[in-house]
Parts: structure tokens; C-alpha cells; sequence
């Protein structure tokens, strides 16, 4: 019992040193239920301004592979992605025709919000290179497709099917050295996309910030 105690302890100052309170750090997995249906009324829903002020929708990428990242540059499991494995993924995938958007849905009134041309410039220090880096101030893009972290991660395939939902990886932690062990879901999913070949894994784990919607 007072082992317990002390690794229940030890881990909740661990979390408070990563700036993440005891209801932030979230594991999340999306429902099977989703996988395969026609995205039709999402992409209805999302719509966002990029960070130059154009509205996106995922509509207009249909025939596309569309990689849905949402970021938060707050957050230190993005940090961690942000030490160049999300950076090489961009640059990888992009270059071959995948449509990456990443996307901010943190609320105006969230310590953790960048608005439009600070967080331009944050990707932009970073050497990050999606397609556009979107603003979801009012949730909805989030809402619809059940993001709850960041990252959370999903693949669309260029049938507007949903065929990746969950982490980036295999590996749950804020450490940058577990990256290079982990299993990447999304290099993965999108190099079985490009081969003709289905996505293998489906569905994992989301691991991450909670996203800090608005009420």
C-alpha cells in the first residue's frame, strides 16, 4: 500500500513537472464504429481558416490522402513529435501527394492559445511543413471527428474514408528518445495508402494534452 501510495505520488509530480495536471494527460481511442464510413456530413462540418485568414475544407481534398494532426504547441507530447519526427512525416508525405492539415482547436480563453500568426510562426521556427495549419477556435472541426488530444491523429484515404484513427504511435510518453523505438501509425498507414495496400493498423491509442475546447 505505501508503495502504491509513493508511485501515485511520484507520478503526479512527474505530470505537474510537464506542465500537464491530473486531468490533462488523456489516453483516448476512437471508435471502431467509424472506421470505413463516408465522411460526407464531417466534411461538412470541417471548415477552418488556415492562419493566413482562407477557409479550408476537407471537402475540396477529396481524391486526396488527407492527414487530419491536431496541435497544440502548448502541449509536451507535441514538443516531443516537434523535435523532428512530425517534421520529417510533413516533408515525407507531402512530397508524395498526402494533403497533411494540422489543427489548433484550443479556445481563445486557453493559456495554451496561439493566435493565427503566432502559431504560423511557431511552425514556421519549427521547420514544419503541412499543407496548412488551421484554426478550430470553436471546436467544431474537433468535435466532429471526436479529436480529443494532441496529437491526435486521423487518415483519410482519397475516398473520403476514415481509415486511421488514434496516436502517432505506439509508445505513450513525452520522451524523445521513445520515438525512434515506437511503431509510427502514421508512416505506417500512409506507406501501406501509397503502395495500394490497406492501412493494417486502424485504430491505437491516443496519448496527449486534453484539447482545450470551448464551453
Amino acid at each position: 500500500f505505501e508503495i502504491s501510495i509513493w508511485a501515485m505520488n511520484f507520478a503526479l509530480m512527474f505530470a505537474l513537472a510537464l506542465r500537464i495536471d491530473y486531468a490533462l494527460f488523456i489516453v483516448a481511442r476512437f471508435r471502431g464504429s467509424h472506421f470505413g464510413a463516408d465522411l460526407t456530413t464531417r466534411e461538412a462540418v470541417a471548415v477552418a481558416m488556415d492562419t493566413a485568414g482562407k477557409a479550408v475544407k476537407l471537402s475540396q481534398f477529396r481524391g486526396k490522402t488527407v492527414v487530419l494532426e491536431w496541435n497544440n504547441p502548448g502541449c509536451p507530447f507535441v514538443r516531443k513529435h516537434y523535435d523532428g519526427n512530425m517534421q520529417a512525416l510533413h516533408k515525407d508525405f507531402t512530397n508524395q501527394g498526402v494533403v497533411w492539415l494540422a489543427i489548433n482547436s484550443t479556445e481563445t480563453q486557453s493559456g495554451d492559445y496561439l493566435p493565427p500568426e503566432k502559431l504560423a510562426r511557431w511552425m514556421r521556427d519549427k521547420g514544419a511543413s503541412p499543407t496548412a495549419t488551421l484554426m478550430d477556435e470553436d471546436g467544431k472541426t474537433g468535435a466532429a471527428f471526436g479529436a480529443r488530444v494532441t496529437p491526435h491523429m486521423y487518415i483519410v484515404n482519397a475516398q473520403g474514408l476514415l481509415v486511421y484513427a488514434g496516436g502517432i504511435d505506439s509508445i505513450p510518453s513525452a520522451r524523445t528518445a521513445d520515438i525512434e523505438k515506437a511503431t509510427n501509425y502514421i508512416r505506417q498507414g500512409l506507406g501501406e495508402l501509397l503502395a495500394g495496400k490497406p492501412v493494417s493498423t486502424t485504430t491505437s491509442q491516443a496519448y496527449g494534452c486534453s484539447i482545450k475546447y470551448k464551453n
